[in-house]
């Protein structure tokens, strides 16, 4: 019997105004003790959270899981760095990408899918420039405005 969908959904919003997003993947997160505790009651935050690689393997830095409160002494440290699981081909491709000059891979949103395990979606994307920031801001005021009407 499959589980009911999850309505846990941590987004990073700030990553999609200054970010154009190119590619986007879902990856698995590699966790330990009560993180997914955590995640479960919404205690996360990719604010600041971004994928780099390490000999081959990617892991996201700036994830920030909070302690589960009912927790014991071994609990899991808030902002480590976790890694991600993707197949080896989407691992060497992204990691041709972020060897060009102003591509990196963001955190866009962590979720419990339908079998019960963390996942963040990442995007490989390229940052946007000022102007490109005001015709996002634009673009969002017309369509705000056309849905009124």
């Amino acid at each position: 019997m499959p589980k009911a969908k999850s309505s846990i959904q941590i987004k990073n919003k700030r990553a999609s105004f200054d970010y154009e997003f190119l590619e986007e993947y879902d990856a698995g997160i590699v966790l330990c003790g009560t993180e997914i505790k955590s995640i479960r009651a919404g205690k996360a935050s990719l604010q600041d959270a971004y994928c780099y690689f390490v000999k081959g393997e990617l892991y996201v830095k700036g994830m920030n899981i909070a302690t589960y409160f009912w927790g014991s002494w071994n609990g899991h440290e808030p902002l480590r760095d976790r890694k991600l699981l993707l197949t080896k081909r989407e691992l060497r491709h992204l990691e041709a990408a972020v060897k060009q000059k102003g591509l990196t891979i963001m955190a866009v949103r962590c979720y419990i899918a339908e079998n019960g395990y963390a996942k963040l979606h990442i995007a490989l994307a390229r940052g946007k420039k000022e102007y490109d920031k005001r015709a996002t801001i634009r673009e969002r005021d017309i369509r705000r405005e056309m849905e009124r009407e």
